[in-house]
């Protein structure tokens, strides 16, 4: 719970760019202030610019979350600024899901998807509890539906991603019934137009006949879930993994 003369305050991690601007932008808009870490400290200072309208409600600070002192200090900065914590949303991660062959794996590089997308998300909820528990406040976790299906040589970040969905409803037993924790799974999210600097989409029209909605994903459609998520109205939400994918994942395929 929040008092009704303050504003709810979030950290949303990897917010500079793609599906965390998104979700930045959208609870900023919703009346958050929002605090966001990214290891990019460029795309970190054009994400301040580009919200410069909340600024008293909005900043920036460089953090790698795979580093605990890293995250540590960004979680201090956070409450000291903001006072509490009501919302934490776990979305930095490297976003590239194809690695090399698994026998050509390099144990660095695999240490690297874990480190960022998993190990993160467990820095970031260790280091937030206390504070959530305080507030009643919930955790959003981002994943990916490649938890639950893959391409071909993308064993590093489908391991990490499906370690997120395991996670999440680890830590919503653990915490439960002070902090709620879920997870969202987005599938195809076009982020070109929310990248630093912002690219062409190039996206043809079976790209979007693939899904059964008829179109590919935006990061707004992820953001509403995450402001849902924490918010009051999924007080009987925990431990949950939605997919967010225009039904993509549901649809069956058969090679011509």
């Amino acid at each position: 719970m929040h008092s009704s003369d303050q504003k709810p305050a979030a950290i949303v991690t990897g917010g500079a760019q793609g599906i965390g601007l998104g979700i930045t932008k959208h609870l900023l808009h919703k009346g958050w202030r929002v605090a966001i870490a990214d290891i990019n400290e460029a795309s970190g200072a054009a994400a301040q610019a580009a919200l410069a309208q909340f600024q008293d409600s909005f900043f920036f600070v460089p953090c790698d979350v795979a580093s605990e002192g890293d995250v540590e200090h960004f979680v201090q900065v956070a409450i000291n600024r903001f006072g509490a914590l009501n919302g934490l949303v776990n979305n930095a991660g490297i976003a590239n899901p194809h690695s090399d062959p698994v026998e050509e794996l390099a144990l660095a590089d695999w240490n690297q998807w874990i480190g960022t997308n998993l190990t993160g998300c467990f820095l970031l909820a260790k280091h937030t509890v206390g504070h959530l528990r305080q507030t009643r406040g919930a955790i959003v976790n981002i994943s990916s539906t490649r938890a639950f299906q893959s391409e071909p040589h993308s064993e590093a970040y489908a391991a990490s991603k499906g370690g997120i969905v395991a996670l999440t409803h680890a830590l919503a037993i653990s915490l439960g019934p002070e902090v709620r924790a879920n997870c969202i799974s987005p599938g195809w999210i076009d982020v070109t137009a929310w990248q630093h600097p912002p690219q062409e989409a190039n996206l043809r029209p079976s790209d979007r006949a693939q899904h059964p909605v008829g179109r590919v994903g935006q990061p707004e459609d992820v953001a509403e879930m995450a402001h849902f998520l924490l918010s009051e109205a999924a007080g009987f939400i925990t431990g949950q993994t939605i997919v967010v994918d225009g039904g993509m994942s549901r649809k069956m395929i058969y090679e011509a």
